[in-house]
């Protein structure tokens, strides 16, 4: 097949950037590693694997995260289309089937006529139009090409991975089903979900033992030479935990909008569970991202009493993230200004979470296709959540300011009117948003996500 475009890295990034480019007619070879190589945080061999929670965060487009999706599924997003199929109760949020969404996300490029899989791991930068979607692990050979692209700029943080917890292993007589905020989605023991969530209560005295245990539990240790920095909004659990006695019961335990059906009150603090898959066979402790060594894991999370006998089908892990520089290195088609052919995508731009990633590698694509055409495409408006990402990662800073990973916020948008009343800014700019992107998508000729139905020879094929 002749190849108009080679996009490094099968993610979320990658694969959205992949699909776009080929919707538009180029021709593409998506190479991906795996499974020749997998990362230390990677576990199967199809594309679009989420590595940390299955949730893709709020789905309400009065939210930041719940705008962007609903920009995405406009602008005619593969991997929110796939996201939206295999979605798994949780409350506002969309979270998903992880197995059955990568598996989607891979047969459908693998059937697209104008899509290449190449499994291989890439030492260095293809000739041609190319983009960089090798996400916040990139490592090897390709890692020092890029280093050295880059002028031998080189910034992380560290990320943590939360335990999934064998469903048949809790303990529901210490445990109640429930979404927060609506205390009348009770679990009136008739066997049916009542709410999305399950609930883990914990007494004051058992949640200040459960904290001292993770205070005194012994941890993975980033290497020697490398000063741990973490992402603010994706704290370990024993971070949090040496900030305060209090910080977890005011954050991922918070107990807020729960009523446990057995006591008639609101516990006082709570480990929450959320649905890995459709079959409700896994749960994923929310919020419970842990550098604690495994044994500690198991010996400290058996602590909470819903959770005494869990069994764990995937410890909590910590990994580093590399992310690069973008406003000093990158033009305004997320181009490197030292090599023009060469684009960047997904979460090594300075973005942090799945629907972000997934969001740069549409913008690449967009600017990509547009620049093969001839023409060129304009950015999103800074109103839209699209725009609002795209100018973190190109905003300048001053020369002592660093560049720091973000996710989606209203903070990356412009605010409201003056004359905008408080409680009804978020909603003013959400309309703000839907009206401004408009135009931008007819300029950028969206395409609905249509795809091709799951077969067996299509997966057969995504894996050959």
């Amino acid at each position: 097949m002749q190849v108009d475009v080679h996009v490094i890295g099968g993610g979320l990034a990658g694969s959205e950037a992949a699909w776009q480019l080929a919707e538009r007619g180029l021709k593409v070879t998506l190479v991906e590693m795996k499974p020749a190589l997998l990362s230390p945080a990677h576990q199967a061999p199809f594309l679009c694997e989420l590595v940390c929670s299955n949730s893709l965060r709020s789905d309400e487009k009065s939210t930041p995260a719940g705008l962007l999706k609903a920009e995405l599924r406009r602008a005619g997003s593969l991997v929110i289309a796939c996201a939206d199929l295999h979605r798994v109760p949780a409350g506002d949020a969309l979270a998903v089937d992880r197995v059955g969404f990568s598996r989607e996300v891979t047969a459908r490029i693998a059937m697209h006529p104008n899509i290449r899989i190449l499994r291989r791991v890439v030492d260095e930068l293809p000739q041609g139009p190319v983009i960089v979607a090798t996400g916040p692990l990139t490592g090897g050979a390709l890692a020092e090409e890029v280093r050295a692209a880059l002028g031998g700029d080189r910034l992380y943080f560290y990320d943590a991975i939360a335990p999934i917890v064998d469903a048949e292993t809790i303990d529901w007589n210490h445990a109640f089903r429930q979404s927060r905020w609506d205390s009348r989605k009770v679990d009136e023991g008739v066997g049916l979900p009542a709410g999305d969530y399950v609930n883990c209560p914990l007494s004051r005295d058992q949640y200040h033992a459960f904290v001292r245990e993770i205070r005194a539990g012994r941890k993975i240790s980033p290497h020697g030479f490398e000063e741990p920095k973490y992402f603010e909004g994706c704290l370990p659990i024993e971070v949090m935990a040496d900030r305060g006695e209090d910080v977890l019961a005011f954050g991922p335990m918070r107990p807020i909008g729960l009523i446990n059906p057995k006591t008639g009150s609101r516990p006082f603090a709570v480990v929450q569970l959320r649905p890995e898959n459709r079959y409700f066979t896994a749960y994923n402790m929310v919020g419970f991202q842990t550098r604690l060594a495994y044994p500690e894991q198991k010996r400290v999370f058996r602590l909470v009493p819903a959770l005494r006998e869990a069994e764990f089908l995937r410890y909590g892990s910590i990994h580093r993230n590399s992310y690069i520089d973008s406003p000093r290195l990158l033009g305004p088609e997320l181009e490197l200004l030292s090599r023009p052919n060469v684009r960047f995508a997904g979460q090594i731009t300075g973005v942090e979470g799945y629907i972000e990633s997934c969001a740069m590698g549409l913008l690449a694509a967009v600017f990509l296709a547009a620049r093969q055409r001839g023409t060129r495409a304009t950015a999103p408006p800074a109103t839209t959540a699209l725009g609002g990402l795209y100018r973190h990662v190109r905003a300048p800073r001053q020369p002592e300011e660093r560049f720091s990973p973000t996710n989606i916020n209203f903070g990356l948008l412009p605010p409201a009117d003056a004359t905008v009343r408080k409680k009804d800014r978020r909603a003013w700019m959400t309309a703000r948003a839907e009206r401004d992107l408009v135009p931008w998508l007819e300029e950028v000729g969206v395409r609905p996500c249509v795809g091709v139905p799951k077969t067996e020879r299509a997966e057969r094929a995504a894996l050959s």
